[in-house]
């Protein structure tokens, strides 16, 4: 069987709290995941999953540390544009 991965753009607005939670990143030598999303959140409205690879943060291509990722989330104050591998 072959897997395709796709690219996911979601753009959540409003502000925190965003409603998802991540682990992983490349401090643990895994991808960055999704591994939560709060019912009702943010992120559930834009159909964020468990699973989801995050890949870039408001358009800036990630490294792939949880760090570097969890800094750009909060920095982002209205508006937050992720791309996610599924």
């Amino acid at each position: 069987t072959v897997t395709v991965d796709f690219l996911v753009n979601v753009f959540l607005t409003g502000g925190a709290p965003w409603g998802f939670t991540l682990r992983g990143g490349l401090e643990h030598r895994e991808p960055l995941l999704i591994t939560k999303v709060e019912e009702g959140s943010k992120a559930a409205a834009v159909s964020l999953q468990v699973g989801d690879e995050l890949v870039n943060i408001n358009e800036i291509p990630l490294s792939g540390y949880r760090q570097e990722a969890i800094c750009l989330v909060k920095g982002s104050h209205k508006t937050l544009s992720l791309v996610v591998k599924r």
